[in-house]
């Protein structure tokens, strides 16, 4: 799915309906708006954003966020914030896809960028 121009969108519909780890819908000059469905068992895997802020609106599924020392779960309806620095992982620990959208300030990934999984992910050059 390319990026979209329109500024209303059904996020939590698009997300609940989006198989792929990580899909970029929308890259502003200072925010980004991503989608991403972590399988069961699978993890986003632990990173540091310097210079980012992140939040995740969960919409589907169970997990384990870990935020800093921190390790707590996470439910559809739960947003997990992540400062600037602050190591993160977020795994599924239920049973079917895990669900969410998430926003970076400022972006992070090239606008439309489209990953079908985690290992697409990892295997992308533009990637950190």
């Amino acid at each position: 799915m390319a990026e979209h121009d329109t500024l209303v969108l059904p996020v939590a519909e698009l997300a609940r309906s989006n198989d792929k780890f990580r899909e970029v819908i929308w890259t502003g000059n200072k925010t980004q708006l991503v989608l991403m469905a972590i399988p069961e068992g699978g993890e986003i895997g632990g990173e540091t954003h310097e210079g980012h802020d992140q939040l995740l609106y969960f919409v589907d599924g169970t997990g384990t966020a870990k935020i800093g020392d921190d390790e707590m779960p996470v439910w559809a309806g739960d947003v997990a914030i992540v400062p600037s620095g602050q190591y993160h992982n977020f795994r599924n620990t239920g049973s079917g896809m895990m669900r969410l959208y998430t926003t970076y300030s400022p972006p992070e990934h090239e606008p439309g960028t489209e990953h079908k999984s985690k290992a697409d992910a990892e295997a992308d050059p533009n990637e950190d």
